[in-house]
């Protein structure tokens, strides 16, 4: 199977309105910069985005909310972005928001196969709105259910023509856990590699998990917060 595109265009081709998809990073750091740049060029809509984060104002997921793409938000921190804020304060976009652990293991557990679990994340909060809460060795859990996507946009170091990947330190973040749990895990590199020049130790995403691979470009590598001291 030939896992290998020339570019963002021809890896994300069959990306349609409504799909759902998955977003690795952290703030913006790890981002599919390429793949998100793609979707904003594509002009799909109607989009239901599993991130930890939306980007900030002009950057990063940023650019699909501020284009209206993205039509529901599941995530953990949105801080950053007061378009986000604008659209959630006036009704314009649906949010699930989730403590970033129970977000995490969400999508962990769509990777693993394991359809839900207990955490006593949550609990007495309004994220336990509307779900089950079990008690076990007299504490109090919620039940959470795993979170899948049709796609899963992934951003890692080095990669070879089989879709086995490595990161390089905190770009790791979300990307691992997003490559298990999607139907079809999109990966951009920035340098593709000979097989041999991969440490089989350092593999962090088998390939088995990767359906299609492509090394991106002109990457900004925004800081998100940046803090000087004269």
């Amino acid at each position: 199977m030939d896992k290998v595109f020339k570019n963002a265009a021809g890896a994300l081709f069959d990306i349609k309105d409504s799909a759902t998809i998955m977003v690795g990073g952290f703030g913006l750091c790890g981002i599919p910069e390429n793949c998100i740049t793609e979707l904003y060029l594509k002009k799909v809509s109607q989009l239901i985005c599993i991130s930890n984060n939306a980007g900030v104002n002009d950057f990063g997921l940023g650019i699909l909310l501020k284009n209206k793409q993205i039509r529901k938000m599941i995530s953990s921190y949105v801080g950053e972005n007061e378009e986000f804020e604008r659209q959630l304060i006036h009704n314009e976009l649906e949010v699930e928001l989730i403590p970033q652990g129970t977000l995490a293991e969400r999508i962990r557990a769509g990777g693993a196969g394991i359809p839900a679990f207990f955490t006593p994340a949550g609990v007495g909060t309004e994220v336990a709105n509307g779900k089950e809460i079990r008690k076990f060795e007299g504490k109090n859990y919620l039940l959470e259910n795993w979170l899948r996507a049709d796609f899963s946009l992934i951003k890692a170091w080095k990669g070879d023509k089989y879709g086995n990947l490595i990161y390089k330190g905190t770009a790791r973040n979300f990307n691992p856990m997003m490559a298990m749990a999607g139907k079809i895990t999109i990966a951009e590199v920035e340098e593709m590699v000979d097989s041999t020049e991969l440490d089989p130790n350092s593999i962090v995403t088998p390939g088995i998990f990767v359906q299609r691979i492509f090394v991106g470009k002109d990457y900004e590598k925004r800081i998100e917060q940046r803090t000087v001291q004269l």
